[in-house]
């Protein structure tokens, strides 16, 4: 069975730093990308950062500089570090895995909220 387990969102004022883990099970971790999506009300789901096994990352515009994405292969786990917060930062975030290569095994977490106040 597997899972993506989202923690650490909740509730913080603009300026404000959160980090977000994710926890995978049931899959080989090493061979998936790992990812940081989010979505606000009323939009499209969007990507917010990537990273590979390898480090390689990605990053939205609207991020970059501000968020880290890195992961952790002994703990099957990816970081969202979020810096310098803001009300448009306001929406669900998903953790999603997707195997290299091979876009048919493809999994989402449940999502966490992070809301940021002004």
């Amino acid at each position: 069975q597997v899972q993506l387990v989202e923690s650490g969102g909740g509730l913080v004022q603009a300026g404000g730093s959160l980090r977000l883990s994710c926890a995978a099970s049931g899959i080989i971790f090493s061979i998936y990308v790992m990812g940081w999506y989010r979505q606000a009300p009323g939009e499209q789901r969007e990507m917010v950062a990537t990273i590979t096994n390898g480090g390689r990352t990605n990053y939205a515009d609207s991020v970059k500089g501000r968020f880290t994405i890195s992961r952790d292969n002994a703990k099957n786990t990816v970081y969202l570090q979020m810096n310098s917060l803001k009300p448009e930062d306001t929406a669900v975030y998903y953790c999603n895995a997707e195997r290299m290569y091979d876009s048919r095994y493809n999994y989402w977490g449940q999502g966490t909220q992070v809301t940021v106040s002004s």
